[in-house]
């Protein structure tokens, strides 16, 4: 094969120029690193995680066995509740806690700032844990019931990591499971604030249910406890502050051939919001409406079941309803109920299974725990003048683009 002369000449300086200057190089390591790094310098070279890596915790958050780990305080506690044998369609909520982490991948500290708030959740003052998730038996309702309400007991009344006279309790926003959930943590939060509870509900059904509702010539007890009477239930016992509750997003049949549903409803002191308000009402006006019930000083329990969206838009749950709510207008009612005095919250029925191949659901779940825990920690640092308020606008004078 003919090699022109010039070429040939040229030929070596090239291999020199590549071997030398090779993109593909490895880099000096001869001798070997020394050892003896400091903790703050391993950190900054390998403590950084990508959103598609790491161990799957909410947000990359750090994963403390709270239950097991009195040691360690926390201002506001992620808890998994995988519960899902209160259904009355189909199940695998339980998985809910494990679809939800997944889909926050993208939420990290290093790109979690929140411009609708001007914060970032993840770096402010106070301390946020992924707690894990509570072992609760599959088997046995009854049992499960006392274990959630034992688990969320103990994690409310302990002492927050920022103690301070507005913050004396750490919040839980705790990831379903089915929403019969939410009877445990209305029972903890009635014992550890000493007062019934107002309850902010996005649904698309009641759960405010007589248990007879269910017909069934078969009772017992254990299965008046449903993910569709738990409101009722804790209405009976005293746990929820008759006439400053809301529920938001309705759509639901209601049973018989009457509005005995609604009877039952009014007597539990509800307001109801129903998917359609919203054409003539607007987001702003639902946030009017449910401030002006509740209230901004009672505490409240957030209760949001992910079928308060339209199944087009998150398919992944057991009792899907159309009708629903998109979730651009969800997170807009959310961002503006942050006056509400939350102490605990959840996001429940996500059922994966249910869920398209792009994990909608779960990413719509994701984000509103984003926003639950931007107005935790904005109206945290509110009350303990730490900023001030903003009343819609950002830094930079910007509006909220919603």
């Amino acid at each position: 094969m003919y090699v022109s002369k010039h070429f040939a000449l040229c030929l070596p300086i090239l291999v020199a120029f590549v071997a030398a200057a090779s993109f593909y190089d490895n880099p000096e390591q001869d001798p070997l690193p020394a050892g003896g790094e400091s903790e703050d310098e391993l950190l900054k070279k390998w403590g950084f995680e990508w959103g598609f890596s790491g161990i799957s915790t909410f947000a990359h958050l750090k994963h403390v066995k709270c239950l097991t780990t009195p040691s360690v305080p926390f201002d506001i506690g992620i808890i998994g509740a995988p519960f899902d044998t209160a259904v009355s369609y189909r199940p695998g909520a339980r998985f809910g806690p494990r679809a939800i982490r997944a889909a926050s991948a993208r939420q990290t500290a290093f790109r979690g700032f929140n411009a609708r708030r001007g914060l970032n959740p993840y770096t402010s003052p106070f301390t946020i844990l992924d707690c894990g998730d509570i072992p609760i038996t599959p088997f046995d309702n009854a049992l499960a019931l006392i274990q959630m309400t034992s688990a969320f007991s103990t994690l409310g009344a302990r002492t927050p990591a920022l103690s301070h006279a507005t913050n004396p309790h750490p919040k839980l926003l705790t990831l379903g499971g089915d929403h019969s959930i939410a009877l445990p943590t209305l029972r903890a939060l009635n014992k550890i604030y000493d007062s019934p509870i107002a309850v902010v509900h996005f649904d698309a059904h009641l759960d405010t249910w007589h248990p007879a509702k269910y017909p069934s010539a078969w009772e017992s007890p254990q299965s008046d406890f449903t993910h569709g009477s738990m409101f009722w239930i804790a209405s009976n016992e005293g746990l929820i502050l008759n006439g400053s509750s809301a529920h938001a997003g309705l759509r639901t049949r209601l049973s018989g051939d009457s509005f005995a549903d609604y009877d039952d409803d009014e007597r539990q002191g509800f307001l109801r919001i129903s998917a359609d308000d919203i054409d003539e009402m607007g987001t702003a006006g639902i946030v009017a409406a449910i401030l002006e019930r509740v209230g901004t000083t009672v505490p409240v329990y957030l209760s949001l079941d992910i079928d308060v969206l339209d199944p087009g838009l998150c398919p992944g749950t057991g009792t899907p309803e159309p009708g629903g709510w998109t979730s651009r207008e969800v997170i807009k009612i959310l961002r503006g109920l942050e006056p509400l005095n939350v102490v605990g919250a959840d996001i429940v029925e996500v059922a994966p299974a249910y869920d398209g191949v792009g994990e909608q659901t779960a990413l719509v779940a994701a984000q509103v725990g984003f926003e639950i825990l931007t107005s935790w920690v904005g109206r945290g640092m509110q009350e303990m003048q730490r900023v001030e308020p903003e009343e819609g606008v950002v830094k930079g004078g910007v509006k909220d683009e919603l």
